[in-house]
This record gives C-alpha cells, sequence and structure tokens, in this order.
C-alpha cells in the first residue's frame, strides 16, 4: 500500500483554489489536474509500505504532540522545479513554524519503522497539477503569472491523517486511514 501522512483543507479554501485557477486548465493540454478532494498539505510521504506495519505507524503518529493548532495560508501559485522547467504547479503555503515542526516530528518518530529522512528542505504546499507534457506549459505559466501571490484563505488544524494513495489511470485516489489529533487539548 502507498501511504503518506497530511494534514487535509477546509471546503472553503479548496472551493476559493479551484474557482480562481479553473481559467488556467484550458492553458495546458499537458497538465493532469488535482481533484478539490484530493487537496492537502503533505507532511511525510512513506511510499509503498508493508500492510503489516500498518499497526506499528499508527501507534508511532498517535504519540504525536504539539502544544498549538498549525496555522496556515494558502498563498501564491509557482511551479516545481522552476519555472523553466516546469513538473507539478502548486499553492504556496505560509504556516506558523509548528508547521515544520510538525513535519519534522513525524519523519524523525518514523525512521526506526525504516521510513528514511526526505533528503530535500521541507516545502509545505499543495499539489494543483502535475505537468508531463512540454505541450503549451509556456502558456500555463504566463497565466499563472498574476497569481503568484494570490491569497486563497487560511486554515487552523489540530489534526493530521494517514491517507492510503491509490492509483488508478484517472489518477490517484485518497483513502484516509486514520485520524490523529495532535494537539493535547483537543484531544
Amino acid at each position: 500500500m502507498r501511504l503518506f501522512v497530511a494534514l487535509d483543507l477546509p471546503a472553503e479554501v479548496r472551493d476559493a483554489i479551484v474557482n480562481t485557477t479553473a481559467s488556467l486548465r484550458s492553458e495546458s493540454s499537458g497538465a493532469r489536474w488535482s481533484k478539490p478532494e484530493a487537496m492537502h498539505v503533505t507532511l511525510k510521504f512513506l511510499g509503498e509500505t508493508d500492510p503489516n506495519l500498518l499497526r506499528e505507524i499508527k501507534a508511532v503518529l498517535e504519540q504525536i504532540v504539539s502544544a498549538d493548532p498549525v496555522s496556515f495560508r494558502l498563498r501564491g501559485v509557482g511551479f516545481f522545479p522552476d519555472e523553466k522547467r516546469p513538473r507539478v504547479m502548486w499553492c504556496g503555503v505560509d504556516a506558523s513554524p509548528n508547521l515544520a515542526e510538525l513535519a519534522a516530528k513525524i519523519e524523525k518518530s518514523l525512521q526506526p519503522l525504516g521510513f528514511e529522512a526526505e533528503a530535500r528542505r521541507y516545502v509545505p504546499h499543495v499539489t494543483l497539477a502535475r505537468l508531463n507534457s512540454a505541450h503549451a506549459i509556456e502558456k500555463l505559466v504566463r497565466a499563472a503569472g498574476s497569481l503568484t501571490s494570490y491569497d486563497f484563505g487560511a486554515a487552523r488544524e489540530s489534526q493530521f491523517y494517514l491517507f492510503e494513495s491509490v492509483l488508478k489511470p484517472s489518477g490517484s485516489q485518497y483513502k484516509k486511514l486514520a485520524k490523529f489529533p495532535f494537539v493535547k487539548d483537543a484531544r
């Protein structure tokens, strides 16, 4: 099973992202757009995982705590690795410092189960589209230029989820396997 740990987004923020970026969808036939219900902020990607580890993963994640909820604002549109060779179009996440701390705690707690630390610096974002073709990408990048600092809304989360990603021809489908409240007072 293919797993990841993430924060969910409130419906109003998802709606703002979808409505604001709707005009961009026609700008590139080489883009595979994320479904609104699939939008999330990844905290740790686990990848292909032995189902026998599921109980241990849940037990470890239940121990993660933070003094405060994570506050974040979704702002701006950009591209990974950059605008010249875009592979992913994303929405930026401006967050309270405890978001990076939460991601680091999750990563460190899962290492004893065999999950390697991420080599890259943690960059919170919401994936809007995967760009698998160079066809008309420049047009999409130009059109997205007006959204580089657009404010899509804010959220405050006190729980994260363990998701399963099921790969299908129509794209990945995400299924919530477990919920983890991480603020002491919310437990």
